[in-house]
């Protein structure tokens, strides 16, 4: 381990991962990349309407649209779309200094594309006003929002190619090559999957605005309504037809994952309930689709929160499961969640992981220092997704086993560690030695007696580990 160990002790590493990538591709999907076209689409009819009032009317309602848009994407979805990055970075360097090693290029580009990408939305927002003066000018501004379309859309998809990679690399393990790497077997089924989820989102969140910026009386109220409609129900078979794809792709071991992924330890028996829940909930999306297109106006405005909520929530859960179900690896059989290598194992199994450490406070385990060895053993092997007691706490999870009314059993904690990757699929096998093991269980057990918060690098600062600095062989 080469990095000092950034931890937050209530929230959880994980969580404060999550709760940024979750906002992110909600704004992103929804907003950059099915939203945009839309609302380009939208000023396009305006653009080709004869009669100048309606043509008014849909220029008006693209530009509200567009307003929303611009906000949202600026303020929060750029804060979150480097804050995810900068969090993954703190979470887990190890992880995202492989993949930039392996996605270099693809990265490079990718920040090209988005600054690109931002021009152009600048560019878009800001003459639209301007490009009202003459019909050759709003032709062009029509050209910027396809622009603007295109490169929201090639940035998710340069980044797709990294998510896929992490859950199958495919045969980049064997020649590691850029290559096998972006044509990963789960890149094209995720790419289509999240395209079509995409403009779905983008419609629902078109219609929920819409009742809002358009009444009862507006000339386009009905067109509008039902542009929208067809636009989310257009996509809804590719969207379908990835989702299908994607799920037959997903490794044998990761699709055993998916009860706890989706109802937690706790609930994992509902996971049937669950999933037809989920499947119900769509299915209501597109319901309240048709019906708009039907009936669009004399549809209660109530309804339209349905779709935007339900499919919303169904990205937010599709990201949760997509992390989860990986697990124990953060990239599939390469590095484990931990952030060590799965090929280093047998080394770490023999020396222990604190020797190989750069950043610990004890190189090796004796008597003396057995508690704080312990906590650096539990900071390493542990704490990218366990905190001591807050969420996830390794505490409560040892009581739920053994029962909070006693002391823990050394013997028995000792012995579900050792083999807790049988038991759990989804946690990474205990990386260290003997001594290390009985370390880390007398540090859990004081953790038990002596409840205390366990602050990381960012607050405590680091120590160095004299062995590893100095040795030139490491």
């Amino acid at each position: 381990m080469d990095f000092p160990l950034f931890h937050l002790d209530f929230m959880g590493n994980r969580m404060l991962v999550a709760v940024i990538a979750i906002l992110h591709v909600l704004i992103n999907h929804a907003i950059a990349v099915g939203f945009i076209p839309l609302v380009t689409l939208m000023e396009y009819l305006g653009y080709k309407t004869a009669d100048p009032e309606k043509s008014a009317h849909w220029d008006k309602f693209s530009y509200k649209l567009l307003f929303v848009s611009f906000v949202i994407t600026t303020t929060v979805g750029a804060l979150t779309g480097v804050g995810i990055w900068f969090a993954a970075a703190l979470v887990n360097p190890a992880s995202i200094a492989s993949l930039i090693r392996v996605f270099y290029m693809a990265w490079f580009t990718e920040w090209l594309v988005f600054v690109t990408e931002v021009g152009m939305i600048m560019l878009y927002f800001l003459s639209w006003k301007r490009a009202k003066k003459s019909r050759k000018s709003k032709k062009q501004h029509i050209i910027f929002g396809a622009l603007l379309s295109m490169f929201s859309w090639f940035t998710m998809a340069i980044i797709v190619a990294i998510l896929g990679f992490m859950m199958d690399p495919g045969n980049w393990n064997a020649d590691n090559t850029f290559w096998s790497g972006v044509l990963n077997p789960m890149y094209m089924p995720q790419l289509v999957f999240r395209t079509g989820l995409a403009m779905m989102m983008g419609g629902v969140f078109a219609l929920f605005l819409s009742s809002f910026f358009l009444n009862k009386k507006d000339p386009i109220k009905v067109p509008a309504t039902r542009i929208m409609s067809l636009w989310t129900l257009y996509w809804t078979p590719v969207a379908l037809l990835g989702a299908f794809i994607y799920y037959i792709k997903i490794p044998t071991f990761m699709v055993g994952n998916l009860p706890v992924a989706l109802g937690t330890q706790a609930y994992q028996d509902w996971y049937g309930s669950l999933k037809y829940i989920m499947i119900g909930g769509v299915g209501l999306a597109v319901l309240v689709s048709l019906l708009l297109l039907w009936r669009p106006h004399k549809f209660p405005r109530f309804w339209l929160w349905v779709p935007l909520v339900v499919l919303f929530g169904f990205l937010g859960t599709f990201e949760r499961l997509r992390e989860f179900i990986r697990k124990p690896y953060v990239i599939a059989d390469y590095m484990y969640a931990n952030g060590l290598l799965k090929q280093d194992y047998p080394l770490y199994k023999r020396d222990g992981i604190l020797p190989h450490s750069s950043f610990v406070s004890t190189p090796k385990v004796t008597e003396r220092n057995k508690l704080e060895a312990g906590q650096n053993v539990f900071l390493i092997a542990c704490t990218r997704c366990h905190t001591t007691h807050g969420v996830n706490s390794i505490v409560y999870n040892f009581e739920n086993m053994y029962g909070s009314d006693k002391p823990l059993n050394t013997a028995a904690m000792k012995a579900y560690i050792e083999g807790m990757h049988n038991v759990k699929t989804y946690m990474p096998p205990f990386p260290g030695n003997e001594a290390e093991l009985d370390a880390l269980v007398a540090y859990i057990k004081s953790l038990q007696s002596y409840p205390h918060k366990l602050e990381g690098a960012q607050i405590n600062g680091t120590a160095t580990n004299p062995y590893k600095i100095n040795d030139t062989d490491e």
